[in-house]
């Protein structure tokens, strides 16, 4: 009997290899879309992988036939280059729905982000909300998962707060700290998009977890939790801009730009909504307290090394 067939996006990367596992151990078959066709595979012979082929349609869609759902987990941070930014991720993402449609794929599960719009003067917010159109337009069945922040192993943005804590003697909030967050479980996350599968309704769902953090009240309880407290000053949102470009050309990556500072302070990765993930940030981090922001995190080096296995960078 020939198993059910799934397709992730990255699932050698971060959120994309947690779905892939909680797919596998649900007896399907997984094959994943990916950049890094010769990163590590932490699933052996297990996950079939083929390059993403965004400027081969024909390709494209032929890595996608036979598969009933698509998790799409495809985008990019932040700008860099002339490859490497917002709008091209736009542009692959509209071709993989279509792909997906003309290979016959039943559903797509996609990554968004909370409070996504059109005519945000933040590319990510608004590159998230032209796909969240897009899709409801294609006619496919869709679910889409918007998340804030995802914690976890190889997450970024929390392991780097911490990093930063371990090595500064002081940490700078922007302005006065007092916009939220809800950070995710990237477990908590994948059950999510896995639970998304059977269902062919159309739903669209704020996915954060169950604590709500001002970004000032977070760094206070990391430091804490780690056996690193800092005085926490507030800065202008300028002066910790480039304090976050020092701290890149140091690390040989982009710790921090504008837009994701604009983005926080404007409550941007803040809503309303029921939680989504029952995991609690500060009961995982006490967890990995020994562990936690020992080493930095490097955002480019994950996108420039294609081979090296993901959480090693």
């Amino acid at each position: 009997m020939t198993k059910e067939l799934r397709v992730v996006t990255g699932a050698f990367g971060y959120t994309g290899k947690y779905i892939a596992a909680r797919l596998l151990e649900r007896g399907l078959t997984v094959h994943t879309l990916t950049n890094s066709t010769h990163r590590a595979n932490p699933f052996g012979d297990k996950v079939t992988a083929h390059p993403f082929n965004f400027d081969n349609p024909a390709a494209l869609t032929e890595s996608l036939r036979g598969a009933t759902v698509l998790y799409n987990t495809y985008w990019v941070r932040f700008n860099y280059g002339s490859d490497f930014g917002h709008a091209t991720a736009v542009a692959n993402t509209l071709k993989l729905f279509e792909a997906a449609k003309n290979a016959g794929v039943q559903r797509i599960v996609h990554t968004s982000i909370t409070n996504p719009s059109e005519t945000s003067h933040l590319e990510y917010f608004s590159g998230k909300a032209r796909l969240e159109r897009a899709l409801r337009e294609s006619g496919l069945s869709y679910a889409i998962l918007r998340p804030t922040v995802i914690f976890g192993k190889e997450d970024i943005l929390v392991n780097n707060i911490a990093w930063i804590l371990r090595h500064l003697p002081i940490f700078g909030v922007f302005g006065d700290g007092q916009y939220k967050l809800q950070p995710i479980f990237v477990e908590d996350y994948a059950q999510l998009a896995v639970a998304q599968d059977a269902s062919r309704a159309n739903v669209v769902i704020d996915a954060i977890g169950p604590e709500t953090f001002t970004y000032r009240a977070l760094v206070e309880q990391l430091g804490e939790i780690i056996g690193a407290r800092r005085p926490i000053i507030s800065v202008p949102p300028a002066v910790g801009y480039w304090t976050g470009a020092l701290i890149s050309k140091w690390m040989g990556d982009i710790t921090i730009t504008r837009q994701e500072i604009q983005g926080l302070m404007e409550n941007l990765l803040y809503t309303a909504s029921p939680p989504a993930g029952t995991t609690k940030l500060t009961d995982w981090a006490r967890a990995h307290a020994d562990t936690l922001g020992k080493h930095y995190a490097n955002e480019l080096k994950r996108r420039q090394d294609r081979d090296a296995a993901y959480d090693k960078l």
